[in-house]
């Protein structure tokens, strides 16, 4: 039996936010969003979170998580976080405890401490500069004989590189035992999880200090910079997936990765672009310099012309997008379609071979098979109160600078004349428009200024 103890009761002071430190974001998403994918990669029994400054706020956050929330009214350190929880875990399961900062951190890392015999194993690696973390102290065999915490070691012991992780594995019923002889003398006057180490080497049991491969898996935050720092780490990370993936990076310390991005071959992302939420893009898609994607899926063969803003968006086939369009929740782009440059639309369906190719907003819309919108239609959608459909029929032609007022419906092969007002049905295969006589007025002269 596995059980997971996660503790992200810290408010993060040094984060300066009023959310909690678990919550702050890498790759778009936070901290603990990445560490919880890890965790039930496991396949665990039960997942558990011990929460305190923000409660509600992390609860808010996760709310798929279907596993269990603590509360630790009182924060006086890991070891009474973990006491928390431990009494409701049954005495004989594994209990794998993870700090919630800990974002970087892979499914098969967290499999390699499982497969330690070890009564008591936990996660350290080398630092380049072990500055904040607990120093791994051994014996002369190599054993682990304890962990110090930097405000309580002496010089020699803080020139030891090899530090503690926070990931550690030991049966409940062993957790138990431990803490309740762990006392608060340090200089924090806190209940250390990692006083546990010095207590099981007393006891006769085995502990192992399994080294991670890659340091940067460990690394947590306590501030902005070292959170930049992780930022930067899971960006060459995403980047590198990408590129493994089959994906053409011209650029890639340029491209931005903030969520959950699947690419087929050789898509290819351009210089400048910021990929958000869950993005999906099919074989052969093509996304210029400049562009925001979020949350959006893109058929193969999909091209997005550069500095072009789509949101909630789904192609189903090959089109072609920008330059400088904007793309709104619930659009809907099929095989041909163009969308061209300055083009907003929003709530909107474009059928094959429809077009839009310059200087147009097309809310709440059907557009037909093949139809043309000239530049400058507007779908008048929004009477102050409510909104509604305009439907555009197959091969219907939609003159320059044109209201479509709706609710309104053009009819297949309609044409509809440039500068026209458009508030009633306009039927098929006629021309509609609404326009003044011009005049010219005789004798009329410009104004002149006075002196």
């Amino acid at each position: 039996m596995l059980e997971i103890l996660i503790l992200a009761a810290g408010e993060g002071k040094r984060m300066n936010s009023s959310r909690p430190k678990v919550l702050q974001p890498v790759g778009g998403r936070a901290m603990i969003s990445h560490l919880l994918d890890s965790a039930l990669a496991l396949g665990p029994d039960r997942v558990r979170i011990v929460v305190g400054a923000g409660a509600e706020q992390v609860r808010a956050a996760l709310p798929g998580f279907d596993g269990e929330f603590v509360i630790q009214s009182e924060r006086l350190g890991t070891g009474h976080a973990a006491q928390q929880a431990l009494p409701q875990i049954d005495a004989q399961a594994r209990v794998l405890i993870l700090p919630g900062d800990m974002p970087l951190i892979r499914a098969q890392t967290l499999k390699s401490l499982l497969a330690s015999p070890a009564d008591l194993a936990l996660l350290s690696f080398v630092a380049d500069d072990p500055t904040g973390y607990g120093r791994i102290l051994r014996d002369e065999n190599g054993q682990v004989t304890a962990i110090r915490e930097q405000r309580d070691a002496s010089e020699a012991e803080r020139a030891v590189r090899e530090v503690n992780s926070g990931v550690m594995c030991a049966r409940a019923g062993d957790w138990r035992t431990w803490l309740e002889r762990v006392r608060p003398d340090n200089a924090q006057g806190e209940y250390y999880l990692t006083d546990c180490i010095g207590l099981a080497v007393a006891d006769g049991r085995s502990v192992e200090a399994v080294v991670a491969t890659d340091a940067d898996e460990l690394l947590g935050a306590n501030d902005r910079r070292q959170l930049a720092g992780l930022e930067q780490v899971y960006q060459n990370r995403a980047r590198g997936e990408l590129l493994d993936a089959g994906v053409t990076l011209p650029d890639p310390d340029s491209v931005h990765i903030r969520g959950r991005v699947v690419c087929e071959r050789d898509v290819v992302i351009d210089r400048g672009a910021i990929l958000e939420g869950e993005v999906h893009l099919g074989e052969g898609a093509i996304v210029g310099p400049g562009c925001i994607v979020r949350d959006s899926t893109l058929a193969a063969g999909t091209r997005v012309e550069p500095y072009c803003v789509l949101e909630g968006v789904r192609t189903t086939g090959a089109c072609s997008v920008g330059p400088f369009a904007r793309l709104r929740p619930g659009t809907e782009l099929a095989e041909g379609v163009k969308i061209g440059n300055f083009v907003e639309v929003k709530k909107a369906r474009f059928e094959p071979g429809a077009k839009a190719s310059h200087l147009s907003y097309v809310g709440d819309a059907v557009v037909g098979e093949r139809a043309n919108l000239g530049a400058g239609t507007i779908t008048c959608n929004y009477d102050g109160v409510n909104k509604h459909l305009t439907d555009i029929g197959a091969e219907a032609f939609i003159g320059s600078n044109t209201a479509l007022v709706a609710p309104v419906k053009i009819g297949e092969r309609a044409t509809i004349g440039a500068g026209s007002v458009i508030g009633r049905d306009a039927p098929a295969d006629r021309l509609s428009l609404t326009r003044a006589p011009q005049r010219t007025i005789e004798g009329w002269q410009r104004p002149r200024r006075k002196d």
